[in-house]
């Protein structure tokens, strides 16, 4: 009886892993502002893979593209912060820039910019029958915004974002150390490019 318990509890742990919502699969608190300079306010639910926004306002659903919009924001409940998005123009492959939704992570001598994806990945997993099980997660993909307004995508891991902050590594090292602050962590990694531009906001 228990070993039929255990097989169908790790048979399931796979899709119960896949069963979590994602933020941008329900309705936040919030607001848009359009190209035309007109406030939207009600339920707002955004698909920033495909740029795409939806608002419940006044009875009414409406939906925008990038092109449509230049910000909006949102009370995300599953993280318990405000989350703000803008569109800007922004050149995938090099051809034509294009209006794409970006959230604003942080602003400064370092502007953080942040879009999501879902990726299937494989986890290794010592509870689960077969060793490995494939589950749908959230990527984050963080972008730099250039003081000239291009927009370049950001790859790197902790020693890159180090090297990116070079004139400050030090000072920035001890503050995510003693934090305790993980580079892999959006959240985290905002509280410390944060840190970084608030070095040079005290001058």
């Amino acid at each position: 009886m228990i070993k039929r318990f255990l097989f169908f509890v790790l048979t399931l742990f796979p899709l119960w892993a896949n069963a979590q919502q994602f933020a941008f699969e329900l309705w936040h608190e919030g607001k848009v502002v359009l190209e035309t300079s007109d406030t939207l306010k009600g339920l707002v639910k955004y698909d920033i893979q495909n740029d795409l926004l939806q608002i419940k306002s006044k009875g009414k659903l409406e939906s925008f593209t990038a092109r449509k919009v230049l910000f909006f924001e949102i009370f995300d409940s599953t993280v318990k912060r405000y989350r703000q998005f803008y569109s800007l123009p922004y050149s995938v492959n090099n051809t034509y820039k294009t209006p794409t939704y970006f959230e604003l992570l942080c602003e400064g001598k370092i502007t953080l910019l942040g879009r999501e994806k879902l990726e299937y990945r494989t986890t290794n997993s010592s509870f689960y029958y077969y060793g490995t099980y494939t589950r749908l997660v959230l990527v984050n993909i963080y972008y730099l915004l250039k003081p000239n307004g291009n927009i370049e995508e950001f790859s790197g891991k902790k020693s890159d974002w180090i090297s990116l902050m070079e004139d400050r590594d030090r000072e920035v090292r001890g503050f995510a150390k003693d934090n305790r602050l993980d580079f892999d962590d959006k959240y985290e990694l905002t509280r410390i490019v944060s840190y970084y531009n608030s070095l040079f906001d005290k001058r």
